[in-house]
């Protein structure tokens, strides 16, 4: 193996006390930068070893003292305490009960007591504030109807950082709980920035100071009864950037007040995967605004001390919406992200930034994800690893990134010499497609696919949060599924379609749930949108519909696409008409019946569209022509190796694409990506087991063997 490919691109966990072997795995995995992780600290023998040094800051975290001293310059979020039901005229409510104490601590502070609201959630009406007093950590109503719920929308200071916390909880910490400090606090921005200028002339030897993140993290409520640990968590929520001083400054901006209730939304909060108000919105921009400001401040102090600036995307991103209108003002020199899944890859990888890194897993923690013993007695982290890098790397085909590494505590992987063998093979297979990228790009089909959605390009290739946060939607999966196809894909919004975005693309995809982010909602009341899609179908376009796709109550169908699909959902209303009868088709592409759901409650519209799967007498995929175009139902959609080759061959076939040209293998469990400017083909088996299989070239078909989750690249 040339050398080229066993260096460079890699960042290495360092790990004081253990610098024998990171120097060793520096060099076996070969790794161009060292980087402290969470809770770690490198040792001078590490820092001078010759290696670029990245160093982790979490820049409103590590400062209890003065917090301490200003407890006002805390973070802060709106909470709801549970629902009590009045049994006379009197009542009493908590509003901490229920919540996690140690990370939160009710804010009872004249200013935040201004913003307190008493709601009757019987009659879906707040109650008036002479009707209520507060003291002592109890809000007592009066004049309550019996028999009515009632809640108390308050604000709490949070106490704990939540990702700390997290680290804490996992791990079994026993240090200080990292408490975080508010930017929009004066006297907290102040020390902030000078924070930072003493930090860079303190650490001479960092190249590049790695922001984890910035100012606001994703919203995490935990409970105090461990049957409910995790109340509610929103990975693109911005609950927690809530304070009076942001209310006020959102008023004199925006011309009109929030309120509690605006962020309460009735105990439901304001959540990523429902359509947001114009309230949510406007706060949305404003909040983005000021963190973009008060983050290239940061990056300025950085650049100033010789120094680069890269932010990982996943804690405290809040408000740093890298598809966002600011994201490029800011300045910073890469993004790094940590990934699961291919469509997180593809997230990174397309964002506007000079240099995108992935941060592996495994993390190296002794548990992982759901408690699994990664690094522990009875984990098998090498098999863990291939299985991310099984996903990682299909979507490493069709879009590159830069760097790639790893992080938390070196140590634990000297249990495990096949990890670090696995992990050696994977950063090899990684520099090698990469070079491929640079010579040219992979051959793709040549049609354009846009998925539909309320958050358009602001959520690019992702929902909220990890695949194993968002799971249940049928979205996510087709963004994995996506995330590896030699297809170009864009994400495009209502508005977007009603501004002419349909003029250069081929297939809308529209997945989702009635009334939500995905589906649409509301948006799907506007009738130029409706009409404008019908247009874009009738004159050659495809419509994929998955779930409940265009679906809002109060018109002749509850799908406002039933036109085009031919299917619509009977919600009710429809339980004495007839229904059409309809044969089985045999389908033009490999069916995968069992990624699809069981809905009993479909219909055919008019019997022109032609049924490829029915369950109990239903339709549940179907396909039919209108005018030049095509649109597709699907009742559901799981992504599995079968599934996402069903997808990319309903793609080719709506398009009129020979599955030949595109060097397809002829089983689902080996996907390939050719690069023309180089003439080679990458193959690579997504089986835990050996697979045979045949590439389908212009030039015929060839054969090969794969071992389990093997990667071959063959050609020049």
């Amino acid at each position: 193996m040339e050398q080229k490919y066993r260096q460079g691109g890699f960042t290495l966990p360092g790990e004081a006390g253990y610098e024998k072997l990171t120097l060793e795995l520096a060099k076996k995995w070969g790794a161009d930068v060292i980087r402290d992780s969470d809770g770690t600290k490198l040792s001078p023998e590490i820092v001078e070893a010759g290696y670029s040094i990245y160093s982790t800051i979490c820049i409103i975290r590590q400062h209890n003292a003065f917090a301490a001293a200003h407890p006002d310059s805390q973070q802060q979020s709106f909470l709801c305490s549970d629902p009590v039901v009045a049994t006379g005229d009197t009542l009493v409510i908590r509003p901490m009960d229920g919540y996690f104490t140690e990370q939160f601590e009710l804010n009872d502070t004249p200013d935040a007591l201004e913003f307190w609201q008493v709601w009757d959630r019987t009659a879906n009406a707040e109650v008036p504030r002479s009707q209520w007093a507060y003291a002592d950590g109890v809000v007592t109503i009066e004049g309550c109807m019996p028999w009515h719920e009632y809640t108390v929308s308050f604000l709490c200071w949070r106490i704990w950082e939540e990702i700390n916390m997290y680290n804490h909880t996992t791990n079994n910490w026993t240090t200080e709980h990292l408490r975080q400090l508010d930017p929009r606090h004066p006297a907290a921005w102040e020390y902030l920035q000078q924070w930072l200028e003493d930090w860079c002339v303190a650490n001479p030897a960092t190249n590049v100071v790695r922001l984890t993140s910035l100012f606001y993290n994703f919203v995490w409520i935990f409970g105090e009864d461990m049957r409910n640990r995790s109340r509610f968590v929103d990975w693109a929520s911005y609950d927690f950037t809530v304070s009076p001083a942001a209310l006020r400054a959102f008023e004199a901006e925006y011309g009109y007040a929030l309120t509690a209730e605006d962020f309460i939304n009735k105990g439901k909060l304001q959540v990523t995967h429902m359509p947001p108000t114009k309230a949510k919105r406007d706060y949305m921009a404003f909040i983005q605004k000021f963190v973009a400001e008060k983050a290239k401040a940061l990056v300025d102090i950085i650049h100033k001390h010789g120094k680069k600036a890269y932010v990982f995307y996943d804690d405290s991103w809040v408000g740093m919406e890298p598809y966002g209108p600011h994201f490029t003002s800011i300045g910073f020199d890469g993004l790094i992200k940590c990934v699961f899944s291919g469509f997180e890859c593809r997230l990174c990888a397309n964002v506007d930034v000079p240099t995108h890194e992935l941060r592996f897993h495994p993390y190296l923690f002794p548990v992982g994800l759901g408690g699994l013993p990664t690094f522990s007695e009875g984990g098998n982290p090498a098999r863990d690893a291939l299985l991310y890098w099984r996903s990682v790397r299909r979507a490493l085909l069709r879009q590159p990134v830069d760097r790639i590494g790893l992080g938390g505590y070196l140590s634990l992987t000297l249990p495990f010499p096949e990890f670090n063998d696995t992990m050696e093979n994977m950063a090899i297979e990684f520099r090698r497609i990469r070079e491929l990228h640079e010579h040219g790009a992979p051959l793709t089909a040549p049609f354009k696919v846009a998925v539909l959605h309320t958050w358009g390009s602001l959520r690019s290739w992702t929902l909220s949060g990890h695949f194993h946060e968002t799971d249940r939607h049928s979205l996510i999966h087709i963004n994995e599924a996506l995330s590896g196809l030699p297809v170009d894909v864009r994400y495009i919004s209502f508005e977007d379609v009603e501004n002419g975005a349909l003029a250069d693309v081929d297939v809308v995809i529209n997945a989702g749930r009635a009334g939500d982010a995905w589906s649409g909602g509301d948006a799907w009341k506007s009738d130029k949108l409706v009409a404008e899609l019908t247009r874009f179908v009738h004159e050659g376009g495809t419509f994929i519909g998955v779930g409940e796709p265009s679906a809002v109550e109060g018109y002749h169908t509850f799908f406002r696409m039933a036109n085009v699909l031919g299917v619509d959902k009977d919600t009710g209303a429809r339980v004495c008409h007839g229904k059409w009868a309809f044969d089985v088709a045999e389908a033009p592409i490999t069916l995968v019946a069992e990624v699809l759901a069981a809905e009993p409650n479909l219909y055919l519209t008019d019997g022109k569209a032609t049924v490829l799967h029915a369950a109990d007498g239903v339709p549940q995929m179907t396909m039919n022509r209108f005018g030049k175009g095509c649109g597709v139902y699907m009742s559901q959609f799981r992504v599995t190796a079968e599934s996402t080759r069903m997808l990319l061959e309903l793609l080719l076939h709506v398009n009129g694409v020979a599955a030949d040209s595109l060097y397809l293998s002829d089983t689902a469990q080996v996907e390939t990506a050719y690069f023309p400017q180089d003439d080679v083909l990458v193959l690579a088996n997504r089986a835990e087991e050996p697979v045979d299989c045949v590439v389908h070239t212009p030039d015929g078909d060839k054969a090969w063997r794969l071992e389990a989750l093997e990667t071959k690249i063959v050609g020049k």
